[in-house]
């Protein structure tokens, strides 16, 4: 059963209430607000000095240099930078793979700015791809690398809400009215026999071996049997004839059922668009279905996709086939031709030479062009499964390719416009996430105010409920101990910790020395009454806890010296300043430590949480955002340990009761014990 809390219901009628204008006009301001704010946040970072300062933002790098240029990718250059000064490692950075870039040269008064995308950063360098060879104008330049905004995703999106506003007839338009709740969702459950969801079992028994999926030669059984509360989330998405909801809280195998539904759909003869929101999401995916034997491809820059799975990109097929050579010799002599026509001669060539030379080498360009054409549609064609972020989907690519189901993963985490891109092409749409966990960030205050961070599947969810919406309720990650607190706080008690993981603890590793803290669950520690203050960043918004990361350190050498491997341990934070300030206390780059925006759908078996509020007022500030948090507490596998003030989190009901919880469960304690 879908969470519908009191909160979600006044946040969209509240929603609606401010809505004076047509849902789309809203969605497109919404749209403009943010790339004005984004263009601000821009030229506020553009402005500050070179230096450490600049990078301390984290979207950022200066003083770099050119290590290393070869070709890849297609033809683009592949550029490797680190610091002028061998010796200095990386900063932290928001510049991972994927990232869209700016290059720029450093103090030249007329540098060129060469755009493009990380693909590979490690301690000394980061990798960037071009889409041509950067030309300095200095004999031994300084570059300097920006994040970018990425306005062809705002242009993508802007024109779906357009097309999807005016269509008035036709399936994009009946879509339209079933998601804008004009009409009622429909589906087909009742007719759905257990044959769709299995081969070769009784199906009349909807058990757990009917999901094993032994067709020899074209698939391989899934890790696991799905759950009872899998297959109902699988069988209800096959049914809904317009729209359906896997709902999945942490834990819960909500990729699973994913990458079941999009086999058993293919099994059913039809074309499957996935997509998510960001690169990750898609590649986690795409390997899931090529290690189940779908024929998936994916659409996306190389350099976004994890290096594993770069073979299976349509551009770096595209270029690996071998009908492309000859399209690239027209190419070459096309442009020889140009060439030739355009040199001067001594004698005059024949009249009409030139034309004709120009008009051949039109002709070769425009072969070349059709057989790449021709290769794409022939790749795309022989896909069973084709995989994309939300606005990574290409009208130049996809033509006029229709689908029959489009599934989008992890659909809480987006706003809604980018949402009706795949929608374009598609008779039916699953949405599959958890809108009990972090919702799309938002930069313009203005287009929170009218509701932008509100999601099509949240909306949907509060509207429609079960009608559309299933809940997968076991859970494979947390000890029962670390998952009871956010099953009643989100999800109604309704999770169940599976037996492989209900009473799992550090101290079942076998490199884990079984004492005290390994043999527990969880911990609290009050940092209350101590010097554990806040205060605020000297330079951004952001605020840190000097004497609180002092703790986090402490706890994180005690699972170190009790064998917790570096790599099996978290840190995560609210705080982007905090988790700076951590990342140079601690010191040990094995150890991923974040934000828990940063963290979202990541796991490991030990995780420490700063909460860092600790004021005289009793502000929680964006904490009070509660899904926030319901992530951060669900990322522990086998130990969880929280630190904050609790003089501080008592002010806010919430972090009340999860003080109350962590005192019954026996885990509470204090920074003196």
């Amino acid at each position: 059963m879908p969470l519908i809390t009191r909160w979600h219901v006044v946040l969209v009628s509240e929603v609606q209430h401010q809505m004076p204008l047509d849902h789309f006009q809203r969605l497109l301001r919404c749209l403009e607000l943010e790339a004005e704010a984004e263009a601000a946040e821009i030229v506020k970072r553009s402005q500050r000095a070179s230096g450490d300062a600049a990078e301390r933002s984290g979207i950022c790098l200066v003083g770099l240099a050119i290590r290393e240029e070869e070709t890849g990718f297609g033809g683009r250059a592949v550029v490797t930078l680190g610091k002028r000064d061998r010796r200095a490692e990386l900063p932290w950075t928001k510049l991972n793979s994927g990232s869209p870039v700016v290059l720029s040269e450093e103090q030249a008064a007329e540098s060129g700015a060469w755009r493009g995308v990380v693909t590979d950063r490690n301690r000394e360098t980061i990798t960037v791809v071009l889409a041509q060879s950067p030309e300095p104008t200095a004999d031994r330049p300084t570059f300097r690398l920006d994040l970018s905004s990425d306005e062809i995703s705002r242009v993508r999106q802007r024109s779906a809400l357009q097309q999807v506003a005016t269509a008035d007839s036709g399936r994009l338009a009946a879509l339209k009215r079933k998601l804008l709740g004009e009409e009622a969702p429909t589906s087909s459950e009742s007719d759905i026999s257990r044959n769709a969801l299995a081969s070769g079992s009784d199906h009349r028994q909807p058990d757990a071996s009917a999901y094993r999926l032994m067709n020899a030669g074209t698939s391989t059984p899934t890790d696991r049997p799905l759950d009872e509360s899998q297959r109902a989330a699988v069988s209800h998405a096959l049914a809904a004839k317009e729209v359906a909801i896997i709902h999945g809280p942490p834990g819960t195998g909500k990729t699973t059922a994913v990458v079941e539904l999009i086999r058993q759909a293919v099994r059913r003869g039809e074309r499957v668009l996935a997509c998510a929101p960001s690169n990750l999401a898609v590649d986690n995916l795409l390997e899931r279905l090529l290690a189940a034997g779908e024929r998936a491809i994916r659409i996306g820059h190389p350099a976004r996709v994890l290096p594993e799975l770069r073979e299976h990109t349509l551009d770096l097929q595209v270029a690996a086939h071998p009908d492309l050579k000859l399209a690239r010799e027209w190419t070459k002599q096309a442009w020889a031709l140009r060439r030739q026509a355009g040199k001067f001669t001594r004698t005059a060539p024949e009249r009409g030479a030139r034309r004709e030379q120009r008009d051949e080498a039109k002709r070769l360009l425009a072969d070349a062009r059709r057989m790449q054409e021709r290769l794409v549609a022939h790749l795309l064609d022989s896909a069973t499964v084709v995989c994309a972020t939300l606005t990574g989907l290409d009208d130049e690519l996809l033509g006029n390719l229709q689908f029959d189901l489009a599934v989008i993963d992890e659909a809480a985490q987006t706003t809604e416009p980018a949402c009706w891109i795949p929608l374009l092409r598609a008779k039916r749409l699953v949405l599959a996430g958890d809108h009990c966990q972090l919702p799309p960030t938002i930069l313009s205050s203005e287009a929170l105010r009218l509701g932008f961070d509100l999601s099509l599947m949240q909306r949907l969810v509060t509207q429609w409920g079960d009608v559309i919406s299933r809940q997968l309720t076991t859970q494979y990650r947390m000890h029962e101990q670390i998952m009871r607190f956010s099953s009643a706080e989100f999800y109604e008690s309704s999770l169940i910790a599976a037996d492989s993981v209900r009473e799992h603890l550090l101290a079942d590793l076998p490199h884990v020395s079984p004492i005290p803290l390994t043999q527990t669950a969880m911990r609290f520690i009050d940092t209350a009454g101590s010097d554990c203050v806040e205060q605020a960043e000297s330079e951004g918004s952001s605020r840190n806890n000097p004497g609180e990361a002092d703790v986090v350190a402490r706890q994180v050498q005690e699972l170190l010296a009790a064998g917790v491997a570096p790599s099996e341990i978290a840190v995560i934070t609210p705080y982007a300043a905090q988790a700076r300030l951590l990342r140079t206390l601690i010191g040990n780059a094995a150890i991923e430590i974040d934000t828990v925006d940063g963290f979202q759908g990541r796991e490991k078996e030990a995780v420490v949480i700063s909460l860092v509020r600790s004021n005289t007022t009793g502000e929680v500030g964006f904490l009070a955002d509660t899904r926030r948090t319901n992530v951060a507490l669900t990322r522990a596998r086998r130990k969880l340990i929280v630190i904050g003030d609790s003089s501080t989190l008592a002010n806010h009901e919430f972090y009340r009761r999860l003080l109350d919880h962590f005192e019954r469960e026996g885990a509470y304690g204090t920074v003196w014990d």
